[in-house]
């Protein structure tokens, strides 16, 4: 993804700022740590986040039953090979990978750090789930490695939001999930969804602006996607939603690289679900077509104001 500028707009995107910073490609492998999440195992809940699959977000190769440096060593063959990537980033990504003892996170990142051309890691977590041991462990491998990133899972700002998708808890977790962890010099990326039920435009660009706000260094853009066996299957399933449609996801995301241009670093603009397990939408399957629309509406004139932007309902609610 390049890095693009559009007026006064600029998108600085992941690839770009690694690029510069190690001076070739670098890629995230995604590894499993075999954890589980709170929200799961019956600490805050069974079911799980109402979007989230069984699968947790993992990613294809990701296998728990092979060690970390396994895991790396097939990610990173596969990335020199499509991607011409010399150097990686460990990404922990399914479920919760903060959720387990610190011993035992410690040996995981060890693993990881130590393998050849890992230049740092990514370790997506709750912001609920950040006791100040693992913190303190977090910062030490920011000392000793050229790139660290603690992904927070926050979605939305607005509680009501969190409490119907069952998250298990509000945004002030989060607030001080990001002060703590700034506390020790840790760079952080929110992750969050666009198009969720009840939103309206002015609540997704809410919870940029408060991210902005909070100097939280990278965003992640996702957007409201169904997959298998999950609540929210159940409910689409009954015609009790209606999604957001890509030209209206792209608008949105416009006006969100226009409120941040330049001031995050832009981790994903949209997100992505295996073919057998997506339900709907089905223009999920089609990233590449979306991200190149998005830069393609970016190098527009005009960009439709946050008050007439489209897909809104009579009540000013997107339709999800």
């Amino acid at each position: 993804m390049a890095t693009a500028t559009s007026e006064a707009i600029t998108v600085r995107s992941i690839g770009d700022e690694l690029r510069r910073q190690f001076g070739c490609r670098v890629h995230k492998v995604p590894v499993h740590g075999g954890m589980t999440c709170p929200n799961r195992d019956g600490r805050l809940g069974t079911g799980g986040c109402i979007y989230c699959g069984p699968g947790g977000s993992q990613a294809p190769g990701s296998d728990p039953s092979l060690s970390v440096a396994e895991q790396l060593r097939i990610g990173m063959d596969r990335a020199r090979r499509r991607f011409g990537a010399r150097k990686f980033i460990a990404y922990f990504q399914p479920f919760t990978n903060t959720y387990a003892p610190v011993e035992q996170l410690a040996a995981q990142w060890q693993a990881a750090a130590q393998q050849k051309d890992i230049v740092g890691l990514s370790v997506g977590t709750r912001p609920d789930c950040l006791p100040e041991d693992v913190l303190e462990l977090l910062a030490g491998f920011g000392e000793t490695l050229p790139y660290l990133c603690l992904e927070l899972g926050l979605q939305s700002v607005h509680d009501r939001t969190l409490k119907l998708l069952r998250r298990g808890h509000d945004f002030a977790a989060f607030q001080s999930a990001v002060f703590r962890a700034r506390g020790r010099g840790i760079p952080l990326c929110a992750h969050i969804i666009l198009g969720l039920p009840g939103e309206t435009l002015e609540d997704m660009l809410k919870t940029v602006r408060t991210l902005l706000e909070m100097d939280v260094e990278g965003i992640k853009l996702h957007h409201l996607h169904v997959l298998k066996d999950t609540p929210l299957a159940a409910a689409y399933a009954k015609g009790e939603m209606v999604l957001m449609s890509m030209t209206d996801y792209i608008e949105v995301v416009v006006e969100i690289l226009r409120l941040v241009s330049g001031r995050m670093v832009i981790h994903r603009l949209m997100g992505e679900a295996p073919r057998e397990h997506l339900v709907a939408p089905e223009w999920t399957t089609r990233k590449q077509e979306v991200v190149t629309a998005i830069y393609r509406r970016l190098e527009r004139p005009a960009v439709v104001p946050a008050a007439q932007a489209p897909g809104r309902s009579r009540k000013g609610h997107y339709a999800v």
